[in-house]
């Protein structure tokens, strides 16, 4: 595997869309991204927050490739790191293709496990007009593709910052494909 790497780290007080860009972020272990809104044990995404406030917190840190951008850019979209949410941006490092339950370390201390993939909703469309269609689509046999990125817990805290190195530590076989989460 080459060498994976953050590019970037974001974080956000208020439930925005975007997440402005930091220099660190601190990872607190069974919480997420310390100072983030989405920080909790318990679910804090908005909409699942009205549906069950006592669901347990499997988004607590957004990842998302930077190779996303790049594509995204070659479909005629200016988009950043923390433009689409995400706390983490990665490179080098092939996300959606990881299973579920798969560690990664990331910088010297913090360690995340993968729960599963974004489910990007309408706001996306709000953010950029069509960007849905970019980042949701159906593979040849008409399953739906989602690429913006995975969700994780944190099992271990630590201080991220660009340039921080990532290792993929894969579960036990047999693998479960990532689901939305």
């Amino acid at each position: 595997m080459s060498h994976a790497t953050i590019t970037a780290v974001s974080s956000d007080t208020d439930h925005r869309f975007s997440k402005p860009n930091r220099t660190t972020v601190r990872l607190l272990a069974g919480l997420g991204v310390e100072g983030d809104a989405h920080l909790g044990v318990t679910v804090q995404h908005l909409s699942r927050v009205a549906q069950d406030p006592t669901q347990p917190n499997l988004r607590q840190v957004h990842l998302i490739h930077s190779e996303l951008f790049d594509e995204l850019r070659e479909a005629g979209y200016a988009v950043a790191p923390g433009d689409l949410g995400e706390n983490v941006t990665t490179r080098g490092i092939d996300l959606l293709a990881l299973p579920t339950g798969t560690r990664l370390r990331l910088g010297a201390d913090a360690v995340v496990e993968i729960t599963g993939l974004r489910n990007p909703c309408l706001q996306i469309d709000r953010f950029r007009t069509g960007l849905l269609k970019q980042v949701v689509g159906r593979d040849a046999a008409g399953d739906v593709v989602r690429k913006a990125g995975v969700m994780a817990v944190v099992l271990s805290g630590g201080t991220l910052r660009p340039g921080d190195p990532i290792t993929a530590e894969l579960p036990a076989l047999p693998h479960r494909p990532l689901e939305r989460v």
